[in-house]
């Protein structure tokens, strides 16, 4: 008899969407130093960083992620 192998918990990462002046979405996830990618459509940019996160994991298993804390807005006035 086969042992089950063990089923690894899902992560839930937050992941950061842009859209740059040429129109691509351009997309980061912070839980992970230089995971970013980019897609001409929303669906693409996920499908891509899926993958850059994949990669980031083959790395080895986190022992910590990074802790994401929201998403602010300032508002700047150039002297």
């Amino acid at each position: 008899m086969k042992a089950k192998a063990a089923k690894k918990k899902p992560y839930h990462l937050p992941i950061l969407l842009e859209q740059d002046e040429d129109g691509f979405y351009i997309v980061s996830c912070p839980s992970f130093k230089g995971c970013h990618s980019y897609g001409k459509t929303v669906d693409e940019a996920m499908s891509n960083i899926r993958e850059a996160i994949a990669l980031c994991l083959e790395v080895g298993e986190p022992k910590q992620l990074n802790h994401f804390i929201g998403f602010r807005e300032i508002e700047y006035q150039p002297a």
